[in-house]
């Protein structure tokens, strides 16, 4: 029995699909109702998850039980499963799935007004980050486990699949500012957002990428991961703009030195004082609409410079 026997029967439940790549299928989530085709199913793992509401499991029986599916279409499945003796991905079996953090709650939906709702809400707003941003990046907070008292900027890959997320307190007498979450940062930041056939911007962190706005990738960190090079030069990119903080010079010449040999323009933006989302929307894009393409001579003369 082949795979499109499995596809027939969650297409009977679910509703029509939308075929991705890596056997990934993406329906509209039945629990957040979503407009679009956000729950994606991996017909070889058998892993399910709504990059919107976040519901998730690993066994596509649990999913038509959730769903209240007649018991003849589950042991259909079942038998399904059975005759193709189903085996679930190594990257699956090796590599635990990220998900949320215990306590997750989003911020775009109205929760009452609770203390931790109204700090986290005045937190963000402090950074100038509105609710078009809170529902753009699906923020939230946590108000209990080991994130409790924390804003929650998730990150997905281009299939809506969370591949980090970024940890930040929004209480000031909290002694740990920030938490990273059990997960490997050799990923594309906001990947979901991102349109390679236009200017990328690179930057460090997750509310320097949302100050920017546009086309705006974080690195979380100030080194360039070997996934998101990779995929830059797999896609074609013509122009890149690095945007790192002035700590983060170093690397930000060293990724500079690497994309104009993989033939990409190049723009350094030299920022001095303040970050991104330190200088606001307007700063910072004036400081990009200024800055000229980085030539031989010019790369040459910032590392000498970065050695005195």
């Amino acid at each position: 029995m082949s795979k499109f026997s499995i596809i027939t029967l969650l297409e009977s439940v679910m509703g029509r699909g939308k075929i991705n790549s890596n056997d990934n299928i993406a329906f509209h989530c039945p629990f957040c109702n979503h407009n679009k085709k956000k729950m994606e199913i991996n017909i070889v793992s058998q892993y399910w998850h709504c990059w919107v509401c976040n519901a998730a499991g690993r066994k596509l029986t649990i999913l038509f039980r959730k769903l209240n599916v007649q018991r003849e279409k589950i042991a259909k499945l079942i038998n399904l499963l059975d005759d193709v003796e189903w085996k679930p991905s190594k990257t699956t079996t090796d590599t635990p799935v990220l998900q949320l953090p215990e306590g997750y709650r989003p911020l775009w939906i109205l929760q009452e007004m609770s203390p931790e709702f109204r700090n986290a809400v005045h937190y963000l707003k402090k950074r100038n980050i509105g609710i078009s941003d809170i529902l753009r990046y699906r923020i939230g907070y946590c108000r209990k486990g080991p994130y409790k008292g924390k804003i929650i900027i998730p990150s997905y890959d281009a299939n809506g699949s969370l591949n980090y997320f970024v940890a930040r307190a929004y209480y000031e007498e909290d002694k740990f500012k920030h938490k990273n979450p059990p997960a490997s940062k050799d990923i594309v930041g906001f990947e979901l957002h991102i349109n390679w056939n236009m200017p990328i911007i690179l930057v460090e962190g997750a509310f320097d990428a949302i100050a920017i706005r546009r086309n705006t990738i974080p690195l979380f960190g100030k080194t360039i991961s070997n996934t998101l090079k990779k995929r830059i030069v797999e896609k074609g990119v013509k122009e890149i703009y690095i945007c790192l903080d002035k700590d983060a010079r170093k690397q930000a010449l060293e990724a500079a030195k690497y994309f104009m040999s993989n033939g990409i323009s190049v723009y350094f933006v030299d920022l001095t004082s303040k970050d991104p989302s330190e200088l606001g929307f307007a700063k910072i894009h004036s400081e990009l609409n200024l800055t000229t393409e980085l030539t031989q001579e010019k790369l040459m003369e910032q590392q000498i410079l970065c050695m005195i």
